[in-house]
């Protein structure tokens, strides 16, 4: 089911699985965000609504919804 922009996540593992169900994850993001990876400490770009950091593999997600704060950005796991 779809909750629009008042659906609540308490982890970054259900922001993915909702952009994977959702067929979001390869959507761009508005502007491109510098993330600070909670796994390694690498800074990589955040170029669509579900990323990748290239050196330990973390996924990242965000809903389009909030795609404009990368306050709203979260991990969800390693090769999640």
């Amino acid at each position: 089911m779809h909750d629009g922009c008042s659906g609540s996540f308490t982890n970054g593992a259900q922001i993915v699985d909702k952009l994977r169900m959702m067929g979001f994850s390869n959507m761009q993001m508005p502007v491109p965000a510098q993330i600070n990876c909670a796994g390694c400490g690498e800074t990589f770009t955040m170029e669509t609504m579900e990323a990748r950091c290239p050196t330990c593999n973390m996924v990242y997600g965000v809903t389009p919804c909030h795609a404009s704060s990368t306050g709203s950005i979260q991990p969800a796991g390693i090769d999640y």
